[in-house]
């Protein structure tokens, strides 16, 4: 054992051998730019949307609008599988862009939450445009009465409260029961959803109001 321990001694290097010399200098890696034309890959990407119940008659209605930015903008093919009541989204050749296919699912998929189709086209338009959908139970747990009044002070009187945050932060905002949908930009959607959880937790519209239109306004000098 003694041997063993001496001769694993004499094997361990030393403190000064294992020091790096100064001069070796070690240069970062450069990568180029990959091509469009190498991100391109043979194999055919798909997307399935589903369709709820509601939304079966705005999608017949809208259909060609919805069809048309798809088609000749994003270069897709698209169809509506009646059996398993979805929409089908495929590239096809003539697709140029990699991200095109998820655009194309987004949009779709806006308009399946309650959006306004021209609202929905700003996805295909703009890079910068996100989706966000969140249930008042993640902010506060409420059941009966407490989740209807909380539902009503973000809604307001008419709508005006909603109509108020949507101008305010530039954002659309659909209600669909307990859950909300925020279409628009990653700063604005963080406003309208702190106006939103603030409404929710109890605070006056008033009250909310002016923070809202604080940070805006500062948000707006920054850019």
């Amino acid at each position: 054992m003694a041997e063993e321990a001496s001769s694993s001694a004499q094997k361990r290097p030393r403190p000064e051998e294992m020091e790096l010399d100064e001069d070796v200098s070690f240069k970062k890696p450069s990568f180029p730019p990959i091509s469009k034309e190498k991100l391109k890959s043979d194999k055919t990407e798909m997307r399935k949307v589903p369709i709820p119940p509601h939304r079966y008659t705005p999608l017949k209605e809208n259909w060609m609008k919805l069809y048309t930015p798809i088609v000749e903008q994003l270069k897709l093919q698209v169809r509506f599988n009646v059996k398993t009541r979805t929409v089908e989204l495929k590239t096809s050749p003539e697709t140029a862009d990699v991200g095109s296919i998820q655009k194309a699912a987004d949009f779709v998929k806006a308009f399946t939450l309650g959006f306004d189709i021209d609202d929905c086209l700003a996805l295909v338009r703009l890079d910068d445009l996100f989706l966000e959908t969140f249930e008042i139970a993640d902010v506060k747990t409420l059941k009966g009465d407490h989740l209807a009044r909380a539902i009503g002070r973000i809604a307001g009187k008419g709508g005006r409260t909603k109509f108020t945050i949507e101008n305010v932060t530039k954002t659309r905002i659909v209600l669909a029961d307990s859950k909300i949908h925020i279409l628009g930009s990653f700063q604005n959607m963080r406003i309208a959803r702190t106006a939103i959880c603030n409404l929710i937790l109890g605070s006056p519209p008033a009250k909310v109001y002016g923070k809202m239109r604080t940070v805006a306004s500062r948000m707006s000098e920054r850019f």
